[in-house]
C-alpha cells in the first residue's frame, strides 16, 4: 500500500490525502461496511492518565472516586483489564489504531500516523460510521505532533498558542505556590525531572478554572449541550492523575495522611528477577523509594496522588451530570479508562515502564444502553479491545486487521464471560507479558523469563520461571506471544508547524 508520509493536519478536515478511500478499500479488503441495522447509541470516551487500580471499583478502599463508583453501578466494571503499552504514547497508540506494537512498530515515540497513515484510527471508523466525533484533552500523546487530528468534527484546543504550536495537549496549566512543592525537591535541593516527575502540590482552589482538565471537561458538557442530529462520538483525555501532581487544595482535603495505608511491600522483592531488570529496578528504588523513605514522604507521594485522582473522578462527575441533564441519557454508552497503572514503591519503582501487573492493571468500566448493570468481570480483557467492541455495539465499519476482541457478549451477560491471554509488549521491541486470570509470564529478548501465579501471588514477589514443573506452563502461555515482532520505528522524522496545521517530514541528512 502506498504511504503518505507528508500528512498535513487540520482540524475538521474529514478526508486528508486520500485518507478516505483508503480507510474504506483496503487491499486486502480487511476494512468493509458492517451489514448490521439498529439504532446507533452515542459515545462518551474518556480517558485518564496514569491512573491504576487503586479505584473503590477495583476494591481499593482508600480511594475517593464517588463518580467511578456511580459509573459502576450503572454498568459493567472489568476487574482484571490490562493496558497494550507499558507507558502513555504505545498505550494510546495500541487503542485508536487496535493493533499491537508487535505489528505496527510504535513501542514508544514513535508517529503512528506518520509511521502508518493506512491505518484506520478509532475516531475515523467513528465519522465513517455516520457519527460525528469530538475530541478534547490528552487522548493520544501529549507532545506537540502526537495528536491525529484526522476524522474529529471538532478538537478542542484551550488557547490560540496550542493550535500554533503543533497541537500538544498534556500539562495541567497552573503551578502550585510554592513551588515546587514535593518534599523530594525541597528537601534535597536538586534539580526538577523532566516533566514534573515526583512533583506535586495543591492549586488554590479559586483558579481551578484555569487547569486544563477543567477546560477540556467543560467544553465537553458544553458538547453535551447541543442539538445533535447524528449519534456522538465524544472522546475527553484528562491529564490526571498524571505527573506532576498537581490539583485545587480541596481534593487534597480530601484525605488524612496520616491515615493512608502504604502498599505491600517485600525488602528482597528483586532478588529473584532476571539479572538486567533488576539492576535497573534497583537503581530506580535507590533513586526514587528509598529516597523518599529517607526523608520520610513516601505518604506524601501517595496521597498527592490520591488527591489527583479525586480530582480526575471530579471531571467525569461533571461530564455524567451533563448527560443526565440531556436529552441523549437513555441512549449513550460511557466507557471511563486509564492508559497504563503505576507504581508506588512496589518492586522498588515510582511510574510505569514495566510488564508487572502496577503497569497494566487499569479501571475499565461501561455504562449505558444494552449493557448490563451493577456487575463485574473477572475474566482478563485488555483496552485494546475498545476498537473491536465499538465497531459491535456501534455498527462501525468491520476492520479484520485489528487486534483484541469485541467485548459486547460480557457487556451484555457478564456471567458468560472466558478468560483468555491477553499480550502486553515492553517499549523494547521483543520483550512482553502475556497475562490471565492465573498467571503472568514476562519474556526478555535475552532469553531471560519472569512467572507468576498471580491468584496466589498478586503482588507478584516470587517469580517462578526457574522451577521445571511449570516449564509446561510457559510453553503454553508463549503460545499466545507474536511469532514475530515488528521493527522498532526509526523517529527519523520532524515536525514543522505551519499555522495552526503542522505535518512530520523525513529529517534530511547533512
Amino acid at each position: 500500500m502506498k504511504q503518505l508520509h507528508n500528512l498535513l493536519f487540520i482540524p475538521g478536515v474529514i478526508s486528508v490525502l486520500g485518507y478516505s478511500d483508503i480507510a474504506i478499500h483496503s487491499e486486502d479488503g480487511a476494512l468493509e461496511r458492517n451489514k448490521k441495522t439498529g439504532i446507533q447509541p452515542n459515545v462518551i470516551f474518556f480517558a485518564m492518565d496514569d491512573l491504576n487500580d487503586w479505584v473503590n471499583p477495583l476494591g481499593y478502599s482508600q480511594a475517593k472516586t464517588p463518580n467511578l463508583d456511580r459509573l459502576a453501578k450503572s454498568g459493567v466494571t472489568f476487574t482484571n483489564a490490562h493496558a497494550p503499552g507499558v507507558y502513555s504514547a504505545p498505550s494510546r497508540t495500541a487503542i485508536f489504531t487496535g493493533l499491537h506494537a508487535s505489528k505496527t512498530g510504535c513501542y514508544n515515540y514513535q508517529v503512528f500516523h506518520y509511521e502508518h497513515p493506512e491505518l484506520v484510527p478509532m475516531q475515523m471508523a467513528f465519522k465513517q460510521g455516520n457519527y460525528n466525533t469530538y475530541g478534547a484533552g490528552k487522548l493520544f500523546h501529549h507532545s506537540a505532533g502526537f495528536v491525529d487530528l484526522r476524522g474529529w468534527d471538532e478538537f478542542f484546543a484551550r488557547n490560540q498558542e496550542v493550535k500554533e504550536s503543533g497541537w500538544p495537549t498534556g500539562g495541567v496549566g497552573l503551578l502550585p505556590d510554592p513551588y515546587p512543592g514535593s518534599s523530594y525537591y525541597t528537601k534535597s535541593g536538586r534539580e526538577m525531572i523532566g516533566g514534573g516527575f515526583m512533583e506535586w502540590g495543591a492549586i488554590d482552589n479559586d483558579k481551578e478554572g484555569e487547569m486544563y482538565d477543567v477546560m477540556c471537561t467543560k467544553w465537553a458538557c458544553e458538547v453535551l449541550q447541543r442539538k445533535h442530529e447524528k449519534p456522538f462520538f465524544l472522546a475527553i483525555g484528562v491529564y490526571a492523575p498524571h505527573f506532576p501532581n498537581y490539583c485545587p487544595q480541596k481534593y487534597w482535603d480530601m484525605y488524612d495522611r496520616e491515615a493512608l495505608e502504604l502498599p505491600a511491600y517485600k525488602t528482597d522483592d528483586l532478588d529473584d528477577i532476571p539479572t538486567e531488570i533488576r539492576k535497573e529496578m534497583t537503581s530506580r528504588m535507590e533513586k526514587y523509594q528509598l529516597e523518599l523513605e529517607r526523608i520520610g514522604a513516601v505518604k506524601e507521594g501517595i496521597h498527592a496522588y490520591l488527591a489527583c485522582v479525586s480530582f480526575a473522578d471530579a471531571m467525569l462527575g461533571r461530564i455524567l451530570d451533563a448527560l443526565e441533564a440531556s436529552p441523549y441519557k437513555d441512549n449513550t454508552v460511557v466507557v471511563a479508562w486509564s492508559d497504563q497503572g503505576y507504581h508506588h514503591g512496589e518492586k522498588g519503582n515510582w511510574g510505569k515502564h514495566t510488564l508487572w501487573e502496577r503497569t497494566s492493571n487499569v479501571p475499565f468500566i461501561w455504562a449505558g444502553k444494552g449493557i448490563a448493570r451493577n456487575d463485574k468481570v473477572g475474566t482478563t480483557v485488555s483496552t485494546i479491545d475498545m476498537y473491536p467492541t465499538f465497531i459491535e455495539l456501534c455498527n462501525l465499519p468491520v476492520n479484520k486487521q485489528l487486534d483484541g476482541a469485541s467485548l459486547v457478549s460480557s457487556l451484555k451477560n457478564p456471567s458468560a464471560s472466558k478468560d483468555r491471554n491477553v499480550l502486553l509488549p515492553s517499549h523494547r521491541a521483543g520483550n512482553y507479558a502475556v497475562i490471565n486470570m492465573n498467571w503472568r509470564y514476562i519474556y526478555y529478548t535475552n532469553g531471560s523469563e519472569e512467572l507468576y501465579n498471580v491468584k496466589e501471588d498478586p503482588n507478584e514477589w516470587y517469580n517462578l520461571a526457574g522451577d521445571e514443573k511449570y516449564s509446561s506452563i510457559i510453553q503454553e502461555l508463549k503460545k499466545s506471544a507474536p511469532s514475530e515482532f515488528a521493527p522498532e520505528g526509526t523517529r527519523d522524522y520532524k515536525l514543522v508547524v505551519e499555522g495552526e496545521s503542522f505535518h512530520w517530514e523525513k529529517k534530511t541528512i547533512k
